[in-house]
């Protein structure tokens, strides 16, 4: 065996099966770091499979707790897991079933709570998620970051995987029909009250076709990560009921932003969330030569307004961390709507910190002068995922 690819004899001895294959490469998984948002029934055979496929690093991303309702479907989930973060358990059973693995517990919803270092980190990005907003969102990260990522979705005994990887292939917004647009933009024109109530219930889920196609999920991070070719602009459509399996090509849409090509990323070693904005104002002035603004990746919101009284009260939180209960006015019992930030420029104050604006650690900021672009990454706030010997999982939001 060449003596680039040779492993330790404990490594061997697990995964001796795996070396047989003439081009496996245990050495390149055991290096990898790979990015799973969604710890539900999908995530969990994702996260599953990369565990038992020896991937050496994953970060995962959840927001919700363990229910009852979770076990019938939830391989990696136990009776005693109710009321837990999803996602911490998750990473504590996949740590049982490799126990070389390094795994970062992620609490929180990816729109408000995971800073975008850790999209630029990951090798591959992961997606078992059940909604178009996150969906959307991670699109859009991964498309501006220049990441690889794989969608899942599944519905009763129907399931699809897809591969997205702008600006060479079509991304998830491609697919995206006029239907798909129209409950977006119908969820966007909603009030916070409004869009909350149509968050809420799941999709109905079988833990066989869960199975199926987060094998499928892992199996497409396998072949990326040794240079095959993969399910890149396309999707493999599974129908369980009738096993009527088929492939699915994605043309890029003419319309869509998301391809020309990723966006050059500053490493801010030494700024982080809890830099003054200041700071980070000035790096950015530095590398472009002069500053308009600096632009955020995710909705900011800086008050609540009562539509009835008027009554306006600073916030700084993303949107989807805004609790129902702050919706209400304290005043008048009025619904509050939100006063929507995107960006900082010279009329908000700089003494603040992205911290306190609402922004998550190891955040990405958007540095923009005319049409120029450049990306800050706050890397003051990076970490590596804790390895099994650590068992200290760090949470980057709390649950309610």
């Amino acid at each position: 065996m060449n003596a680039s690819l040779a492993i330790t004899p404990a490594v061997d001895e697990r995964f001796a099966r795996f070396d047989q294959i003439n081009w496996w490469n245990q050495r390149r998984l055991s290096q990898a770091r790979v990015l799973v948002i969604g710890a539900g029934a999908l995530g969990n055979e994702v996260v599953k499979n990369l565990a038992l496929l020896g991937v050496g690093r994953l970060a995962i991303v959840d927001r919700d707790c363990v229910e009852r309702s979770n076990l019938s479907r939830s391989v990696l989930f136990r009776e005693a897991d109710a009321g837990r973060p999803k996602a911490e358990c998750a990473a504590r059973a996949a740590r049982e079933i490799y126990p070389g693995l390094a795994v970062e517990v992620l609490v929180g919803n990816v729109l408000a709570d995971v800073g975008l270092g850790w999209f630029r980190w990951a090798d591959v990005v992961v997606g078992a998620l059940d909604n178009r907003e996150a969906r959307l969102f991670v699109n859009g990260v991964c498309a501006r970051l220049g990441r690889v990522w794989i969608d899942g979705g599944i519905d009763v005994f129907q399931g699809v995987v897809r591969g997205f990887s702008p600006p060479k292939t079509a991304c998830y917004e491609c697919t995206m029909g006029e239907a798909d647009w129209k409950l977006v933009n119908q969820r966007r024109s909603c009030g916070l009250l409004a869009a909350r109530a149509a968050s809420l219930g799941g999709t109905p889920t079988t833990p066989t076709v869960a199975s199926v196609i987060g094998a499928l999920q892992a199996q497409e991070v396998v072949k990326l990560l040794h240079g095959m070719e993969a399910l890149l602009g396309e999707g493999y459509v599974f129908d369980g009921a009738h096993y009527q399996s088929y492939r699915v090509n994605y043309p890029v849409s003419p319309d869509c932003p998301w391809h020309e090509g990723a966006s050059a990323v500053e490493q801010a070693d030494d700024l982080s969330s809890d830099s003054p904005w200041n700071d980070v104002w000035l790096r950015g002035a530095s590398l472009l030569g002069g500053l308009d603004a600096i632009d955020f990746s995710r909705e900011i919101v800086a008050a609540l307004r009562c539509r009835d009284c008027g009554r306006r009260r600073e916030v700084w939180a993303a949107a989807e961390n805004v609790k129902t209960e702050d919706l209400r006015c304290r005043e008048c019992g009025g619904e509050c709507w939100p006063d929507f930030i995107h960006s900082l420029d010279e009329t908000l104050p700089r003494d603040r910190t992205p911290r306190e604006a609402g922004l998550p650690p190891w955040d990405i900021l958007w540095a923009r002068r005319g049409e120029r672009i450049i990306g800050i990454e706050l890397a003051g706030d990076a970490r590596e995922p804790t390895p099994a010997t650590e068992r200290n999982e760090r949470h980057v939001a709390q649950v309610n």
